[in-house]
């Protein structure tokens, strides 16, 4: 791994110290939040980690040490600073079990991975997606249909907000050159049905799929390469404690040969960016390099580093099992109370929902739980509550109080 002493080892030797098997309250308590120290500061109750993540300690020292490269090097910082955005790029690999880093290239944002899909096609493409998607997602799809570059189908959900697999099969097998989904939606917490079919059925009439994983990677074990999507987008912003501007976008290595290329390329797509020469058609670098943009931005490498060195080193799929042990806590205590929520399941992601039945009255609810010191958040009817490994269970118990005292004043 490209990354100094203090952020590698310190965040390995906390994570060794919590030995194998099962994550407790108690291990975490000890050896994990010390690693948080600034933000655990904030004596909020914060609930929104499905929405931004809790950065580590070690990532201000990170981010540091790449303008330090700057303010002494100069120019000849581009050394470092590459060899970090590989070493980006290669972790991401791992999380994402894809066979070689340069399946992952950076993009500001989900969006721009998108994008870069969309303009790979020289006729105008059929697209299916879900009405599901986010909302950056979203208003791609629609501005790109509405000035004709291509043909859109929406997949909408049924009366109870939840997509079916039926309804998706009938889409694909009416024609498409690209489906677009969600692993997770984002504004219910539901897994898609049966996504490998689904994948497998697409591709079996002829269309690429590529697949939002942004409320996936991170907190559900992800396997890219069995899964065997074209494509992928996401970013480090929720699970992954990296922040805004640390995007992804993953291409097959089946797509890695020339045979595809977008319009989304810049100067650092050519295979001798700094020798400056100009041949024409221009010679684009090797595998995912082709897809490469202009001039990186280098901060968010470094911005992403401990987040993803954390992820690695304790486990997602340990941090998947105690993530259940909390939703499930969290939706019995709420059970308590009257209220009916959603999460803890096999076929949901990291958050618990909790459905009103007017329009505004989630982000009502969302705003006086923050007038408590209690942050969750709202999507349309939905109020969402995210606890991470550094929620307490006595947290837990104070959400799950007040969210009982508001929702029986609503109502």
């Amino acid at each position: 791994m490209n990354a100094p002493f203090n952020t590698t080892e310190a965040i390995e030797a906390a994570v060794a110290a919590l030995g194998p098997g099962p994550l407790t309250a108690e291990g975490i308590a000890r050896h994990i939040v010390p690693l948080f120290s600034r933000t655990l500061a904030n004596r909020e109750v914060y609930l929104a980690n499905h929405s931004l993540g809790r950065p580590l300690d070690a990532t201000a020292s990170d981010v540091a040490e790449a303008v330090a490269l700057w303010q002494t090097r100069l120019g000849e910082a581009w050394d470092a600073w590459s060899a970090e955005m590989q070493a980006y790029r290669a972790r991401l690999a791992r999380l994402l079990g894809a066979p070689r880093a340069d399946c992952v290239v950076p993009r500001a944002g989900a969006g721009q991975g998108l994008r870069a899909i969309l303009n790979i096609y020289d006729t105008v493409p059929r697209v299916v997606a879900t009405r599901g998607e986010f909302d950056s997602i979203d208003v791609i799809l629609r501005q790109y249909a509405r000035r004709g570059r291509i043909a859109l189908t929406f997949v909408e959900p049924r009366k109870d907000a939840m997509f079916v697999a039926e309804d998706l099969f009938a889409a694909v097998r009416g024609g498409a050159d690209l489906v677009v989904v969600s692993h997770v939606v984002f504004d219910t917490g539901q897994m898609l049905p049966d996504m490998p079919e689904l994948i497998r059925a697409a591709q079996r009439s002829g269309a690429r799929v590529l697949v939002d994983i942004y409320h996936t990677l991170g907190v559900l074990p992800v396997n890219i390469s069995a899964l065997d999507a074209d494509f992928a987008i996401g970013g480090s912003y929720k699970y992954l404690r990296g922040g805004p501007g640390a995007g992804y976008l993953y291409l097959h290595p089946r797509h890695l040969d020339g045979s595809l290329s977008t319009l989304d390329v810049g100067w650092f797509a050519k295979r001798e960016p700094f020798t400056y020469q100009r041949p024409d058609p221009p010679q684009w670098g090797p595998g995912g390099d082709a897809w490469l943009e202009g001039t990186p931005p280098v901060l968010t490498s470094y911005q992403a580093r401990a987040g993803q060195i954390f992820t690695l080193a304790i486990g997602v799929e340990r941090l998947r099992q105690y993530s259940l042990i909390q939703q499930r806590r969290l939706v019995a205590l709420l059970e308590q109370r009257g209220i009916k929520a959603m999460g803890g399941s096999s076929d949901r992601g990291a958050f618990v929902v909790i459905r009103f039945d007017v329009l505004g009255a989630a982000v009502r609810c969302a705003d006086a739980l923050a007038a408590r010191g209690i942050v969750a958040d709202a999507r349309g009817y939905w109020l969402r509550i995210c606890p991470d490994l550094l929620t307490t269970d006595d947290e837990l118990e104070r959400a799950s109080a007040a969210i009982g005292e508001l929702v029986s004043r609503m109502r």
